[in-house]
């Protein structure tokens, strides 16, 4: 299936980027040793297969993942085979205490690209997801900056989004708050990181969804008033590549998306993706007729679906990837942007912060409120859109 047809675009984004660059790419990489973590996810196994296809002497990926771990592994094999360099996969938490006895062996890498997230706006719906989205999005990528840079690390990567900028929910207020605490850790070790669209089919998406519907013939339920920005999976992992290895400290990259041009709606991927498996989409006016008539509709070469408002929390009106108080450069290259970001943060209110998250901690016992009260303490103009309501009360 031809995913740029099914987000509405005909060429690859970063093409003339590639032609541009890629043989600098491909120079610093096969020179070059790497750490992915977070690898074997959607955005991870991207980057991975960006940096294995470009033959590195030393590539060593981390998920906690162990069955993702398995098929990226089998997509590499079946796909670019093999390269000369040393390539190994370790199913370990970057959290926990193997990981760290993993980097005190060895440890020694040019790069260390950090694709490890939680990424869902659902995750802030209550307070025990929402401290592990803390401690994965923020005190976790503190950590392996930390040791990149006792282990010797040229660069560090970490990927953010675009609902860090402005944010309107806990997710993207804890990687603007991430991007935060990496200006910081940039004194000693360069840190340059990338604000992404979403990623088209990615794990766990509403598109991803839609292949699991199909699959267990079920409807597709998708909002039709909630416009975003798509790049492939592909693209996803070639713009956290030219970020790594191109990108100066503290620039945050992004896709140059076009308003016009670029902007579709969930309801009208559905449609598309439909269609291009031969299926007429069937609007239904309601949960329980778009259930029970799955197998009427089906046979008739038509599915079920439901389109409607987004009434969820945390949804932004619309998707940006720089506010107007950034300083941007966007003639450096055709198709990504750059955030020239500064040393702009609070030591006392980091500091602060992880105190509190600390002593919370101790506590065993914190409220989504104390959460949302500790965030407005960083980010002054966090705008929290809470409605009540969550993807999970939703089919």
């Amino acid at each position: 299936m031809d995913i740029l047809k099914l987000i509405g675009r005909s060429r690859p984004l970063f093409e003339n980027d590639l032609k541009n660059f890629g043989e600098e790419l491909n120079n610093l990489v096969k020179t070059s040793s790497f750490l992915v973590i977070g690898g074997a996810g959607s955005i991870g196994q991207a980057v991975t297969k960006e940096i294995f296809k470009r033959n590195p002497k030393k590539l060593h990926v981390v998920d906690i993942s162990e069955n993702n771990m398995v098929e990226l592994v089998r997509d590499l094999r079946s796909s670019i085979g093999y390269i000369d360099g040393d390539f190994k996969t370790f199913a370990l938490d970057a959290g926990s205490w193997q990981y760290d006895a993993f980097i005190n062996k060895d440890g020694e890498y040019d790069y260390v690209l950090n694709l490890s997230a939680l990424k869902h706006v659902r995750s802030e719906k209550d307070e025990f997801t929402l401290m592990r989205m803390i401690d994965v999005n923020i005190f976790n990528t503190v950590k392996t900056v930390r040791q990149s840079l006792n282990k010797g690390s040229v660069k560090y990567f970490a990927v953010s989004t675009d609902k860090a900028a402005n944010p309107v929910n806990m997710m993207g207020a804890s990687k603007r708050i991430m991007e935060m605490f990496l200006m910081r850790e940039s004194k000693n070790i360069d840190i340059s990181t990338a604000r992404f669209a979403n990623v088209a089919f990615s794990d766990g998406s509403l598109l991803h969804g839609f292949n699991m519907r199909i699959q267990k013939r079920q409807p597709i339920v998708a909002p039709n008033d909630v416009k975003r920005y798509f790049v492939t999976p592909e693209e996803a992992g070639q713009l956290c590549l030219f970020s790594c290895m191109l990108g100066e400290k503290n620039d945050i990259f992004f896709p140059k998306l076009s308003e016009s041009l670029h902007l579709i709606t969930f309801s009208d991927i559905a449609v598309l993706y439909l269609n291009e498996l031969g299926y007429e989409p069937y609007l239904c006016s309601n949960e329980d007729e778009a259930r029970s008539r799955i197998d009427e509709l089906v046979a008739q070469k038509k599915w079920p679906c439901l389109f409607a408002p987004s009434d969820t929390t945390g949804e932004k009106d619309f998707e940006e990837f720089f506010t107007e108080n950034e300083q941007l450069d966007l003639e450096r290259f055709e198709n990504l942007g750059i955030v020239k970001s500064r040393l702009d943060f609070d030591e006392a209110k980091l500091n602060y912060f992880e105190s509190k998250i600390e002593y919370f901690k101790e506590q065993g016992v914190w409220s989504k409120t104390d959460i949302v009260e500790l965030f407005h303490e960083l980010l002054p103009l966090f705008e929290h859109k809470e409605l009540g309501k969550y993807l999970d009360s939703k089919m």
